[in-house]
């Protein structure tokens, strides 16, 4: 029978003031204050209340009610930096649920970022600060990686395993898996020991998305109906693989929908089969050999319909936007300014770009949530004006480093 392999993405982006152009070499604080309508600190404390403490006090009780239960997450360098510094309750939160040693933690970038895309060296330098980030906080080091928003290719998995990593995780899109099944564990083409876990995106889907959906054929969702939906997988799969973000709980599913006690008495349904249980990413990993070989020679993500690089790559905005931040890179590091690579880096989350996204019709809603802008054009706008601020900035510490230089008198012989 099926084991469930759970995966929770848990991030927030520092989300950029409105900075309009009068502000550009007048103002270096891109990010939203407390004064702000959609501050960083009051989104944080808002979701840390709604989702992430009522969430893990619950996962806590189950984990010690179920020492077979397994549970997984990515936390991002961004999402960490800002629990440490609103809301230390939250990291405490986690580094208990860490110690039961029933939780997996894994690998990305720092700051959630498209990284790989553009830059191989700022790709690694961030998933670097990342390991040491989850070594300072939970004394961990990851075995399994996961890109930003299940971003993959084999040229990921590749430079993946090079790295030393035994998984990594990706979409179970029907295009690349075809007749095949994302319940089996599977390698990538072009890889030699790397193991890949695929989402089961339809089961993940009725709890992520159309849990609360009274239009949905299906609804309501019990803890019963959904077990009876994993003991189906039974003969064709080893694997369900519900990868969701971690925000399901609480935030986009409002506690007076059910979802906590859907989640509560989930774990009893499930191992009422006494073959059921659970395993976390490695040990999929570990316990089950590959399938069979995937060829992903395109970008495949778990964002939107289409399963790609749209939700950051769709349009003419998006591609300006990323392309500039990515060509100061040089001219950033050589700065060797601290304050200022990392605000540049702060910059690359993925949400940035996401903001900008045009697209609209079933995904529109989606790419509305937690957006502080009115339009895409807005965000591109308020974007490229802190961008070109940052530019002034490298100027200036040029300029500065210029007249610091002192040139040595030529004494003349008497």
């Amino acid at each position: 029978m099926p084991k469930i392999c759970f995966y929770f993405q848990v991030h927030q982006p520092y989300r950029v003031k409105r900075y309009p152009i009068f502000q550009v070499g007048n103002d270096h604080n891109y990010f939203n204050t407390d004064e702000d309508r959609l501050s960083n600190k009051k989104i944080f404390h808002k979701v840390a209340n709604k989702c992430y403490l009522p969430t893990n006090a619950l996962f806590l009780k189950l984990l010690q009610r179920h020492p077979e239960m397994k549970i997984s997450y990515s936390l991002s360098g961004v999402f960490l930096e800002q629990a440490e510094e609103y809301y230390p309750e939250v990291i405490e939160s986690f580094q208990k649920l860490v110690a039961t040693g029933q939780v997996e933690l894994l690998q990305e970038t720092y700051f959630h970022s498209l990284s790989f895309l553009y830059s191989k060296k700022e790709f690694h330098h961030q998933v670097g600060m990342h390991a040491k980030k989850l070594d300072a906080l939970f004394g961990y080091k990851p075995k399994v990686f996961r890109n930003t928003e299940l971003i993959f290719s084999n040229d990921l998995a590749k430079e993946i395993e090079e790295m030393g990593y035994i998984g990594i995780l990706a979409e179970g899109a029907d295009h690349i898996l075809d007749w095949r099944s994302p319940n089996f564990v599977y390698h990538p083409k072009g890889t030699k020991s790397i193991k890949l876990l695929l989402k089961n995106y339809r089961l993940s889907d009725d709890i992520a998305f159309r849990f609360s959906s009274k239009q949905w054929s299906d609804y309501p969702l019990t803890a019963d109906k959904f077990a009876h939906w994993v003991n189906q997988v039974n003969g064709n799969g080893h694997l369900v693989n519900l990868f969701m973000d971690y925000e399901t709980f609480g935030e986009h599913q409002w506690e007076d929908t059910g979802i906590f006690n859907f989640l509560e008495h989930l774990p009893q349904a499930i191992l009422k089969h006494p073959d059921n249980g659970f395993l976390t990413p490695s040990e999929a990993i570990e316990r089950h050999e590959s399938t069979a070989e995937l060829d992903f020679p395109h970008f495949v993500s778990w964002a939107d319909t289409e399963r790609d690089l749209s939700a950051w790559l769709s349009n003419h905005i998006q591609v300006d936007a990323l392309a500039k931040i990515y060509s100061l890179e040089k001219k950033i590091l050589e700065t060797g300014d601290e304050k200022l690579i990392h605000d540049w880096r702060k910059l690359q989350t993925s949400d940035h770009f996401y903001y900008m996204c045009t697209k609209w019709f079933s995904d529109g809603d989606v790419h509305k949530y937690f957006n502080p802008y009115e339009s895409p054009y807005e965000a591109f706008i308020n974007f490229m004006n802190i961008l070109a601020d940052v530019k002034l900035r490298i100027k200036d510490h040029n300029k500065n480093i210029k007249t610091k230089v002192k040139v040595k008198p030529i004494l003349l012989s008497s």
